[in-house]
């Protein structure tokens, strides 16, 4: 059976990753690179895994994690669709059974908040790892306080973010995305402005998988 670590060291895998991150920086967009697919690979899994699925259901949802972005190679517009048919060809290419990577193509093709829906429990778990990555790190620019006010409110909003992470908390039956923003930088609201439409998916995605989503922002609990 195809392995999240053999689609890693995939030749084509690869390639397709490196070309997809060279047009998102050159188009000026926060980082999709490897460090952000192996995080949502890894968060996907981490969700799975809490609420008890099958160790194949892990993996796979790990390999969607990991290939979700590859779109981007094509073009940033509906890079979610470009990218499921990538990864299904990808994948039947290296062996992995049909049914599999069409569950795959699904989870990639609905991980994107414009046209995105949970339709699996892959889907789901994919949705919430991937919005839950805000990170300063996925800013490019170096940046100082003083030209804060000259950034887009994407990387604004990344570049305060100090933390975050996502967790199932299995005694309240609730999947937790907790951030820590430096207000100084950005106040909660810029986060809203532009994470309204990605925090109501993340809920529709827990309510697929029997859970409540809840966002908690330094240390307050809001969703």
């Amino acid at each position: 059976m195809i392995t999240v670590a053999d689609v890693k060291n995939d030749e084509e895998v690869k390639v397709i990753m490196a070309i997809a991150e060279s047009q998102i920086e050159a188009l000026g967009f926060t980082e999709h690179s490897v460090r952000h697919s192996s995080i949502v690979s890894k968060w996907a899994g981490d969700i799975l895994s809490a609420i008890g699925a099958q160790p194949r259901r892990v993996e796979l949802v790990q390999i969607a994690g990991y290939l979700h972005d590859i779109g981007n190679s094509v073009n940033r517009e509906d890079h979610a669709q470009s990218g499921a048919l990538l990864a299904y060809n990808i994948l039947t290419r290296m062996g992995m059974e049909y049914e599999e990577a069409a569950e795959i193509m699904m989870a990639i093709g609905n991980h994107d908040e414009k046209q995105g829906l949970p339709v699996s429990d892959l889907t789901a778990a994919l949705i919430i790892a991937d919005k839950a990555d805000v990170h300063k790190s996925r800013v490019r620019t170096n940046i100082t306080r003083m030209s804060m006010g000259n950034l887009n409110i994407h990387d604004r909003v990344n570049l305060a973010a100090e933390k975050s992470f996502v967790q199932v908390d299995t005694e309240t039956n609730e999947i937790v995305l907790n951030i820590t923003i430096d207000t100084d930088l950005c106040p909660v609201m810029d986060y809203f402005e532009i994470y309204f439409k990605r925090m109501q998916l993340c809920r529709r995605a827990a309510d697929f998988l029997d859970r409540k989503f809840v966002l908690i922002i330094n240390n307050v609990r809001l969703l």
